[in-house]
């Protein structure tokens, strides 16, 4: 396929069935060429990374760029051209739809986005809105340079700003709706400074420990922001948000295991780690907990620790044990903390991401079950 225009109509089509794309939307996805927002060369996202290039398959590059796939941009903050970690993109366009939906725009509204990327989004919002109620923030020179490029063949005119966009930009604040194309685990207060009090923050939020969700906040007139999760999300994060954990030595100085206590546990970790739902649940009631893995003969071994550095365990995963190894050191358990917080999701009825929700104000967020009232608490 080589034809654009049949590209997007088919792209609207495909967000019309998957019931994401907002009848308000519907111009804007025929009208902005998503093509013209993407390089040479890209990866798409599919079971796998494909990579593309538009001189040697022209009809795969075009079929790509209207599919209803992400697309890799940049690797590695644009040290490398190779598949290592994703740190740009073209997102996915359902999740795309799905966002521009639960932002609720209104005609003349003003909108400051966090994360340009290739601006395909911000020439959607430009388009809807018109270039001057759009503000929209990229912390690397080299692609907001590229997005103001792509934006200007396309003929739309959002202002372009290279800034860190955990400050916002309050040259032009207040906004009506703010949006963010990255993951945050903490919501900046600059966004919250620069929303009007009844205005929309529509972000994606993950956690320390894994998982994802989009969270729709409304500002309140006592500069909090509230709201539920509306889906699951999985987007890169904010660059000033990216954890350095320590290394091991700084927990263990020595050979495993160390001083750990050991016990066996019936929940293999494994299971966790295949359930996004269940890490960002976990992620919620303990956000200075994360994991990594390591392979072990046939499985893998679980290493968790804590961001305080006082606390450190370990969980084998054997494909076809019913029991698991653990070890354990530390002021506190960390493997017993994670288990008892995987049973009180288990015990609740195993409520999905929209029955979370959201609660930010001076002194961060404080996630919640059904209502703000009722806060989510490691039990």
């Amino acid at each position: 396929m080589t034809d654009a225009s049949t590209g997007r109509r088919r792209l609207a089509a495909t967000l019309e069935a998957a019931g994401a794309l907002d009848a308000q939307w519907r111009d804007a996805i025929l009208a902005v060429p998503r093509h013209l927002f993407l390089p040479d060369v890209y990866w798409a996202t599919t079971t796998e990374y494909v990579k593309v290039d538009r001189t040697s398959t022209p009809d795969g590059w075009m079929g790509y760029a209207y599919q209803d796939v992400p697309i890799v941009t940049q690797w590695d903050d644009g040290a490398c051209t190779g598949e290592q970690v994703p740190t740009s993109s073209a997102s996915m366009p359902t999740m795309v739809a799905t966002m521009l939906r639960h932002l609720e725009v209104q005609p003349g509204g003003t909108v400051l986005e966090i994360g340009t990327g290739t601006g395909y989004n911000a020439g959607l919002l430009a388009h809807r809105l018109g270039g001057t109620n759009v503000v929209t923030v990229e912390v690397d020179p080299d692609v907001a340079d590229q997005a103001r490029k792509a934006l200007a063949e396309a003929d739309l005119h959002p202002q372009v700003i290279t800034g860190d966009g955990a400050h916002g930009w309050p040259g032009d604040a207040p906004y009506d709706r703010v949006l963010a194309t990255c993951s945050v685990i903490d919501i900046p207060q600059a966004w919250i400074a620069q929303t009007r009090p009844g205005g929309i923050i529509v972000t994606p939020v993950g956690t320390l420990f894994g998982g994802g969700a989009l969270a729709k906040l409304t500002v309140g007139p006592d500069g909090t922001a509230s709201g539920p999760f509306v889906g699951s999300s999985a987007f890169m994060l904010l660059r000033q948000q990216r954890y350095q954990a320590p290394p091991v030595d700084d927990y263990l100085p020595g050979e495993w295991p160390g001083d750990a206590g050991a016990s066996l546990t019936s929940l293999d970790p494994e299971a966790i780690g295949d359930d996004w739902l269940a890490q960002f649940v976990i992620g919620l009631q303990l956000p200075d907990v994360y994991y990594r893995r390591t392979p072990n003969g046939d499985g893998w071994t679980w290493w968790l620790f804590d961001t305080g550095v006082t606390s450190w365990a370990t969980v084998d995963s054997t494909p076809g044990d019913a029991e698991f190894d653990v070890r354990q050191s530390g002021p506190r358990r960390l493997w017993d903390e994670i288990e008892t917080a995987y049973q009180w999701w288990t015990g609740a009825g195993r409520p999905g991401f929209e029955r979370f929700g959201l609660t930010v104000d001076q002194d961060g967020g404080r996630p919640w079950l059904d209502r703000p009232g009722n806060p989510v608490r490691a039990r």
